[in-house]
């Protein structure tokens, strides 16, 4: 159980951050279709800065590598400064989507589309470039070996049991998972209690009322697309990190696009978005994890023995376990989507000549235009 609970949480928490990634720009207006482009971007930007600096032997990296378990402290702040390089390679990639969407006015949809197709092609030319085959990997080790906090790093015996939370969260994790916890509870709280949180949400509900009280509305919408790149450029690196011993080959497994679906079904909530994602990294664990996933902890592979059971096996082969997943995501979404409430003024370009726009009702009298305005304008009146 206690590595069914660490697995989970490797998968779980890149879709956790990248889906507050996309909530981050719709809820500002834009819609982020770019979040599977960011990510490979943002993960061959992490996987070169490890070989850059590995091969340069930056800050004596490789010298403080051979004693892990008394530099483990080291090399964990030199992982944060590629975490931090990756989130402003993220950031940078998405100015593209802000300059189409919200100055050109362009098709917000067609925009992020472009960039998943421009994403994966850039990073393979480059990686042909540098690398001269087909992925970029570490030039020395692993990412086990670098970057995995062991609890013999924290002066504990090898033998020693630390119990069941313990083994679950103090051994054989990484610093990256915690770090993203972090953040996503950081930032949701930055989205919703606070004055900046506010005025950024009311212009992805009523951007003309939010002007009216002089917010500036390409301001908060630069602000949360540029907060979403940096998110989803770090879950890149994340998931290369811990789920790719750090390679990168231009594919992030879908893992945008699942992230997109974890958002819908949190319904753009980050308390809803962390139980939707904590499931869909459960399944994503058990498609990758299936042939050495011991459940019970009594050295019985379950889901291994089904496949190879003559009977069972051709229904529950590996081929279904990776399927999984994203059946259960198109699943899920033909639920969930006609109830979710987006954003109102998601992917509406905004106009500073645009009036208010009317309630949705079918019957609505002359009054009931100027009402809506009246409210979506108390609504941001704390501002």
């Amino acid at each position: 159980m206690s590595f069914l609970i660490s697995k989970t949480l490797i998968y779980a928490v890149p879709l956790m951050i990248v889906a507050l990634a996309g909530v981050f720009a719709e809820r500002s207006g834009v819609i982020n279709l770019a979040l599977e482009g960011i990510m490979i971007f943002g993960a061959f930007i992490g996987a070169l800065t490890i070989n850059l600096m590995q091969k340069a032997n930056s800050f004596q990296i490789i010298d403080i590598a051979k004693d892990m378990t008394s530099n483990w402290g080291k090399v964990q702040t030199f992982l944060l400064l590629i975490m931090l390089i990756t989130a402003a390679a993220g950031a940078i990639f998405s100015l593209l989507l802000a300059l189409a969407a919200i100055n050109l006015k362009a098709d917000q949809t067609i925009g992020g589309t472009a960039l998943n197709m421009l994403s994966p092609a850039l990073v393979c030319f480059f990686i042909r470039l540098i690398a001269q085959q087909s992925e970029l990997r570490m030039y020395k080790g692993d990412a086990a070996s670098w970057f995995m906090i062991k609890k013999t790093m924290l002066g504990f015996e090898k033998t020693q049991d630390l119990g069941f939370l313990g083994e679950t969260f103090l051994n054989k994790v990484y610093l990256t998972t915690y770090i993203s916890i972090i953040l996503f509870v950081v930032l949701s709280i930055l989205l919703y209690k606070t004055r900046f949180g506010l005025r950024l949400r009311a212009c992805g509900e009523n951007p003309q009322a939010a002007a009216s009280l002089g917010i500036n509305v390409y301001k908060m919408r630069y602000s949360g697309v540029v907060i979403s790149g940096a998110l989803a450029g770090l879950g890149g690196f994340v998931y290369t990190l811990t789920t790719s011993n750090c390679v990168a080959n231009g594919d992030v497994a879908g893992f945008g696009f699942l992230a997109l679906a974890v958002m819908i079904f949190g319904n753009w909530k980050p308390l809803s978005i962390a139980g939707a994602a904590l499931l869909f990294g459960l399944f994503k664990c058990v498609a990758a994890s299936y042939s050495t996933l011991d459940i019970n902890g009594d050295g019985v592979f379950l889901l291994l023995n089904i496949s190879k059971d003559p009977v069972w096996g051709k229904v529950f082969n590996p081929h279904l376990y990776r399927l999984i997943p994203y059946v259960i995501s198109l699943v899920v979404l033909a639920f969930t989507s006609k109830k979710s409430r987006a954003p109102k003024a998601e992917g509406i370009p905004y106009d500073k000549g645009q009036k208010c726009p009317p309630s949705k009702h079918r019957k609505r009298s002359r009054f009931s235009a100027p009402l809506a305005c009246f409210w979506q304008r108390e609504m941001v009146h704390s501002i």
